[in-house]
């Protein structure tokens, strides 16, 4: 079921159908041109659902959770013999969490991870396991209003059925105006590397 955009701007929660119909673009019905904000779709997208967000001025926070299934994808590969979901998947799930926290503050263009200040593991995941929960709290949103890009860092915590296993701090994602590569494959405007930085100064 699509929502206005006005709608999606109040979300403080996304189900599972809501998260596939962001990463397919349809989510909205009535989604102005500059807003292209997609997550990333199956298997790289690493929510189920949302289950928080919240703005306080330039701060907010936002949570989502993920179920493990005893044949998710990484287990196949990471490791034969010794299966135990990516580290990196992880942190990844706290940059898309801010990516989506940028949409729904009205943020405008594709969102891009932009690096994190400090990754600590202390815990892993196994194909037995049931929930992880990703926690962010959002330390400060910005735009720019010259360019449009929006920024957004926060930390985040990692926990698997209750028990806390990674925290990743200073997570930076931002959102571009102008650099989706909509026609894939073919060669056009950004089938090339893009600078975002430049970008969000111009």
């Amino acid at each position: 079921m699509k929502i206005k955009y006005a709608d999606y701007l109040k979300k403080t929660s996304f189900t599972k159908e809501e998260l596939l119909a962001n990463t397919w673009g349809t989510l909205i019905e009535d989604a102005p041109i500059d807003v292209t904000m997609r997550l990333p779709g199956p298997p790289l997208l690493m929510v189920d659902r949302v289950t928080e967000i919240v703005h306080d001025g330039s701060k907010g926070r936002i949570v989502g959770e993920q179920d493990i299934a005893l044949d998710d994808w990484f287990f196949q590969c990471h490791f034969r013999a010794d299966p135990v979901q990516p580290g990196c998947l992880g942190v990844d799930a706290i940059w898309q969490l801010l990516g989506l926290y940028i949409a729904v503050r009205g943020g405008k263009g594709a969102a891009r991870a932009l690096g994190a200040k400090e990754v600590d593991f202390f815990g892993q995941i196994r194909p037995h396991n049931k929930l992880v929960r990703y926690e962010v709290n959002v330390r400060r949103y910005m735009e720019n209003a010259s360019s449009g890009a929006s920024f957004v860092i926060g930390s985040g915590s990692v926990s698997v059925d209750g028990t806390p296993i990674y925290t990743v701090e200073g997570a930076r994602v931002g959102s571009f105006i102008g650099i989706e590569y909509a026609n894939y494959p073919h060669e056009s405007d950004n089938f090339k590397h893009t600078n975002m930085l430049m970008m969000s100064n111009a």
